[in-house]
């Protein structure tokens, strides 16, 4: 993705099984869950940048001992720091022997993270502000540790609204901000309302005081508490959680929006956001990796009972696309074998932009995430030159056969070839804020490879996906124009972005895509620009329905065209300025048939078609709509009262 785009964030989850003893006597230290949280972290780095939070619920802490231990980070390099910071607590209370290494009780008793619960999160906000107070994991204290909580996740709520205005009637005091705040205060209170009801119960009994804890603890129906805590959440997420007690549970949405794995055997029960940092860091084959069902918690009792009960209805299961085209790790292989499906189901449009001609075409990619894609465009284009040489050596053995020459030119030539045009410098940083100085230093990040490309060539070049443009306009196209080709090709594996996301990618403002840009500089330019004003009519109108009753108005603004046409416009809208290279630039985008057809599992595709999955996502787009049309910056979902 040329464009920078903030997105999923990630977690991570480990339940030790064993004694204490057990990691120490196995592995050589005491510190094994600890160390396995950070390499489950370090391998879903992709996933968050702008803060780190890491927990711990100790199970089993005498009374006195503090049992729940958080610590986060919003700065630079953030994971590194929060991890060197505790081990470096580590070693200094090692040192003053206050831990013994080789006592596993030491450790679990005076460092903060040498418990059996350990969960991890890393964060691209799309919500809220972006300081440290902002990172997860979220705490609720109290002194019953049964009803003192920890949650993270990765997770938007369309409905945050709805969902304060619901705490407020039932007599709370939310504090805005963040839908996070808003989950945990929802699960806070329905975990209070057990514990209250199972308390009174004991006492009304007459229960021993000093008994009532662990009974409360045993007793405690984390599927329950969660079904109802979810009730009237509207949105995709993946939320991890731990209790005082040492209860842990891990759910993902009815939708299967935001994705959730985890690896279970008989020493602990590790989740992730991605299936291979779980293979990877415990060494695991494919086949023991499961995933979270769309509407299922996996509740782990403090005692080690593992329950996965559904906690909300069956619904279509609409997983995100994009974390198959872009977002997660590509050396999974199921998403390896799909990138390489994208960019192969791109050959037929790419050989038609360039009329066929592949003596003439130089093909490359860039980012560096589209490379996947790009080699199965080169396999792709490589059959189809394949196919073409059998079908001409057939005729020609029907015709008398070939000499020399002609097998030279038949056989030899006019194969796809492949070059890296260009070279991502990662050690360049935009550090300038200001939005020309910025683009200038953008235009540095990428190095290009020079006297590959002739005059006479097409460069070919596969993006994973265009959402703004803005890059490539100002600094990829540039880059790429360095070369001097006839004509640039740029081939996206996604279709074009026309709607904003509201389930935790940061791709929310209508007017900032530019698919929607073409879209309605054609309808300026036909004459047809009061159907903008009749939609925003239309969209005003729909927001007073309840959002089960709305429809997608938003969707007029692309029937007058064909996805043709638009990727036309957009070729124009991207076209570098200010450079004195003259050739071509064209765009072009995957199909929504080609794009099922390479992720068949993974079916959400709201942000091109519109269809959303939720009745809070159709109520979002027309607010986005609404916005636009009012100039009103800021994320649809960001309305609180």
């Amino acid at each position: 993705m040329s464009d920078l785009i903030k997105h999923e964030c990630g977690i991570a989850l480990v339940r030790l099984l064993k004694p204490p003893a057990y990691y120490l006597d196995k592995y050589g230290t005491a510190l094994y869950g600890f160390n396995k949280l950070f390499l489950l972290m370090e391998k879903q780095h992709n996933r968050g940048h702008d803060g780190v939070g890491i927990g711990c619920a100790k199970i089993g802490v005498p009374l006195g001992q503090p049992y729940m231990f958080r610590s986060r980070s919003a700065k630079p390099d953030s994971l590194s720091a929060v991890f060197q910071e505790q081990l470096d607590n580590y070693e200094q209370l090692v040192s003053r022997k206050v831990i013994d290494p080789d006592n596993p009780e030491s450790v679990k008793r005076h460092f903060d993270f040498g418990g059996e619960n350990l969960l991890g999160h890393l964060r691209y906000g799309t919500s809220g502000l972006f300081e440290e107070g902002s990172c997860h994991p979220y705490v609720r204290r109290s002194n019953w540790p049964t009803k003192s909580l920890m949650v993270l996740g990765n997770f938007n709520m369309t409905n945050a609204s709805e969902l304060n205005q619901h705490l407020i009637e039932r007599g709370q005091h939310p504090v805005f901000g963040t839908d996070t705040q808003t989950v945990m205060e929802e699960i806070g209170f329905h975990l209070d309302e057990e514990h209250t009801e199972i308390y009174r119960e004991l006492r009304d009994k007459g229960v021993s005081g000093k008994d009532i804890p662990e009974m409360i603890s045993e007793r405690l129906d984390l599927p329950s508490i969660i079904r109802e805590s979810a009730a009237i959440w509207d949105g995709g997420y993946t939320i991890a959680g731990v209790i005082g007690n040492g209860d842990a549970f891990v759910f993902r949405d009815p939708h299967g929006i935001r994705p959730c794995f985890y690896l279970h055997n008989d020493e602990f029960i590790a989740f992730a956001s991605e299936r291979v940092p779980l293979m990877t860091v415990f060494d695991s084959e494919i086949e023991d990796i499961k995933e979270v069902a769309a509407g299922q918690v996996v509740a782990v009792k403090a005692n080690g009972d593992i329950a996965v009960e559904r906690f909300a209805e069956p619904q279509e299961v609409t997983p995100c696309s994009f974390e198959r085209i872009y977002f997660s790790r590509g050396n999974d292989p199921d998403i390896y074998r799909e990138r390489k499906a994208l960019g192969a189901a791109m050959v037929p449009q790419v050989l038609d932009s360039i009329d066929n001609d592949l003596k003439h075409a130089v093909v490359s990619f860039v980012p560096n995430t589209a490379e996947v894609a790009y080699h199965g465009l080169m396999a792709g284009l490589r059959v189809h030159r394949r196919n073409e040489v059998r079908d001409a050596l057939m005729r020609a053995v029907q015709n008398g056969g070939l000499n020399s020459d002609e097998i030279d030119e038949l056989v030899m030539r006019n194969w796809p070839r492949g070059e890296k045009i260009a070279h991502k410098d990662i050690k360049m940083r935009t550090f300038i804020s200001q939005e020309d100085g910025r683009d200038q230093m953008v235009s540095h990040v990428y190095d290009i490879t020079y006297g590959v490309v002739t005059p006479k060539d097409n460069l070919v070049v596969i993006d994973d996906s265009i959402v703004r443009g803005t890059t490539l306009k100002k600094s990829i196209l540039k880059i790429l124009a360095r070369t001097s080709p006839k004509k640039i090709v740029i081939a996206s594996t996604a279709p074009q972005i026309r709607y904003p996301d509201c389930y935790g990618i940061d791709m929310s403002e209508l007017g900032k895509f530019i698919a929607f840009q073409a879209a309605t500089e054609l309808l300026n330019r036909t004459g047809r620009q009061k159907l903008l004003e009749e939609i925003y009519e239309e969209c005003r109108e729909e927001l007073k329905k309840p959002p089960t009753k709305m429809r997608n108005c938003v969707q007029r603004i692309y029937k007058p065209f064909s996805p043709e046409e638009i990727s036309a416009e957009i070729s124009r809208l991207v076209h570098p300025v200010d450079t004195t290279w003259k050739g071509e630039v064209e765009l072009i985008f995957q199909t929504i048939e080609n794009l099922h057809a390479s992720i068949p599992k993974h079916r959400g595709d709201w942000y091109f078609t519109g269809k959303y999955p939720t009745p809070g996502g159709v109520a979002v787009c027309n607010r986005a709509y609404v916005n636009y049309f009012e100039k009103k910056k800021g994320r649809a979902y960001d309305v609180w009262f």
